[in-house]
């Protein structure tokens, strides 16, 4: 019986010894952060593997994993974003006490279609082009081309981690920004017009798109994990209180070299 195992059947026999049932840790529930979502997936796939603990993985976004965890209907909310003082507060009403735990490190990538010629915008244009101060591409060196804005919805921790990071709390976006639903449909909604701009998770960035420099600095492993990267963020997975049991053993995969190398494989960084 290898370690993971042996960890789920103790787990199962104190439940029994409890009064409880054994079913408990047998099943994690997780939701939340479609950014989060591909470390959560593989993290998933592995654990289940290696100790029979059956994981599920929904991906509705930060602020409804927000709101599983404060209404008891998940084990682990996946967030791209620190859970807001309100949602604390909701969380406290009902008895949950939020734990976060930081399972990764993120580059928000500015993307753009690969034959854009931009290949850098400094942080004041990436703002001016999402209020609505820059409405061509010529205006901040690029093609004669109207800009198309591509953002998320207002439950994504991705678009709040934007607000906070690029926008500041005086800069709305513009109303005539579209709308998707996550990192994917942004990343191909920019890949199949020309003249469309998004960010997304740095690990959903592919040969599809391009990312360009901010503040003259690339996105990648190196800037992100030494900070120079201006749009970085830590990913968080939330408990309900201290985890325990296999919920532990499953946020402890970070720290281990198979947790890192799925990380590292996936695009994202370790801390």
């Amino acid at each position: 019986m290898n370690f993971f195992k042996k960890i789920v059947f103790g787990a199962a026999v104190l439940g029994l010894m409890a009064g409880g049932s054994a079913e408990a840790a047998n099943k994690i529930v997780m939701d939340g952060s479609t950014t989060v979502g591909p470390i959560a997936k593989s993290f998933a796939a592995y654990f289940t593997k290696t100790t029979g603990v059956q994981v599920t993985v929904s991906e509705s976004g930060s602020g409804n994993g927000a709101k599983s965890l404060i209404n008891k209907t998940c084990d682990i909310a996946n967030m791209s974003r620190e859970m807001k003082d309100k949602e604390v507060a909701a969380a406290k009403s009902k008895g949950v006490k939020p734990v976060e735990h930081i399972v990764a490190m993120d580059g928000l990538a500015i993307v753009v279609h690969p034959s854009n010629r931009v290949n850098a915008l400094s942080k004041a244009q990436i703002r001016g082009i999402y209020n609505g101060k820059y409405t061509n591409w010529s205006q901040v060196g690029g093609p004669n081309a109207a800009i198309v804005k591509i953002q998320r919805e207002s439950n994504s921790g991705t678009q709040d981690s934007f607000k906070e990071l690029v926008m500041g709390k005086d800069n709305p976006i513009s109303k005539k920004a579209e709308t998707q639903a996550s990192n994917g449909a942004v990343k191909n909604r920019v890949a199949s017009t020309p003249a469309a701009i998004g960010f997304i998770g740095l690990g959903f960035v592919d040969n599809a798109v391009k990312a360009v420099m901010v503040d003259g600095v690339e996105p990648d492993e190196r800037t992100v994990k030494n900070g120079t990267y201006p749009i970085t963020r830590p990913l968080f997975m939330y408990t309900n209180g201290q985890a325990t049991g296999v919920v532990k053993q499953f946020i402890d995969l970070k720290n281990t070299p198979e947790g890192k190398r799925m990380i590292s494989e996936l695009g994202y960084v370790n801390r």
